[in-house]
C-alpha cells in the first residue's frame, strides 16, 4: 500500500504521518504554503520531519492565491489572529474551503503517480469548528474523486485521527514515537509559540490533560503540572 499524505507541519499532521508510515510500504509527503502566517516555520518542520520519516518522495506546492482572496485571520495582514476566548462556532481562523483546495492537489499528485490513499490529519470532535474537518465533507470529496479522476483510478481519502480528541491524538503519537518537537499549532508567530491563540489553547490544554510536557517553547510561562 502507498499514500500521499498531507503534512502541513501541525500536530495532527504530524501524528497521520506516523499512522500512514506503519500502514503503506511507500508514502509520499505534500505541504502545501497557502500565505499562512506562520508558513515559514511550517515548512521548516515539514523538511524536518521529511528528515525524520524519509518519505519515497516530497512536495511542496504554493497557492498564495487563498491569502490573495484573504477573509481569513490566518492569511489576511487586515485581520488579527485573535486570543482563545471559548470556542466559536466558526472561528475567524477558517480559511474558507482550504482543505478541498489541499485534497484536490493530493488528487492530481496521487492519480499520477498511482498512488492508493491520500491521509490528512483532520480532527472533527475536538477542533476548533472548520466545517472541512467534518466527516460528512471527506465522505462527499471522496465522491468527487471518485467522478473526477480516470475509471481506473482508485484512490481513498484516509482521516485516522478524525474522532480523536487533540488528548487522544497526542496520547497515541506517544506510542508511535512521534517527533512533536517538530509540530507547530501557533497561528500567529514563527519563533516561539503565543500560547493564546486558539490552536495553542487546544494545544496545551490536551497535552495538560494528556500529562505530557510539550516539547515546544511558549511566550507564556505555563504550569504543565497543574
Amino acid at each position: 500500500m502507498n499514500g500521499v499524505i498531507l503534512v502541513s507541519g501541525g500536530m495532527d499532521s504530524l501524528v497521520t504521518a506516523a499512522i500512514a508510515k506503519r500502514e503503506c510500504a511507500e508514502t509520499f509527503f505534500l505541504h502545501i504554503n497557502y500565505g499562512q502566517k506562520t508558513e515559514k516555520k511550517e515548512l521548516q518542520l515539514f523538511q524536518k520531519i521529511c528528515e525524520f520519516y524519509q518519505p519515497e518522495d516530497q512536495l511542496v506546492v504554493n497557492i498564495d492565491y487563498l491569502q490573495k482572496i484573504g477573509g481569513s485571520s490566518l492569511t489576511d495582514d487586515k485581520l488579527a489572529v485573535r486570543d482563545f476566548a471559548g470556542q466559536a462556532k466558526i472561528p475567524t481562523s477558517y480559511v474558507p474551503f482550504r482543505n478541498a483546495h489541499f485534497l484536490a492537489i493530493a488528487t492530481s499528485w496521487a492519480e499520477i503517480h498511482k498512488i492508493k490513499n491520500i491521509y490528512i490529519g483532520a480532527v472533527e470532535e475536538d477542533s476548533s469548528g472548520y466545517p472541512d474537518c467534518r466527516k460528512s465533507f471527506y465522505h462527499s470529496f471522496q465522491k468527487a474523486i471518485d467522478l473526477g479522476t480516470k475509471d481506473e483510478t482508485q484512490i481513498m481519502i484516509k482521516t485516522p485521527v478524525i474522532d480523536l480528541s487533540k488528548t487522544e491524538i497526542i496520547k497515541l503519537g506517544k506510542k508511535l514515537g512521534v517527533p512533536f518537537e517538530l509540530s507547530w499549532s501557533c497561528y500567529k508567530n514563527n519563533e516561539i509559540a503565543c500560547g493564546k491563540c486558539d490552536s495553542c489553547v487546544l494545544r496545551i490544554n490536551a497535552f495538560k490533560k494528556a500529562k505530557i510536557i510539550d516539547p515546544i517553547s511558549y511566550e507564556i510561562e505555563i504550569n504543565w503540572l497543574e
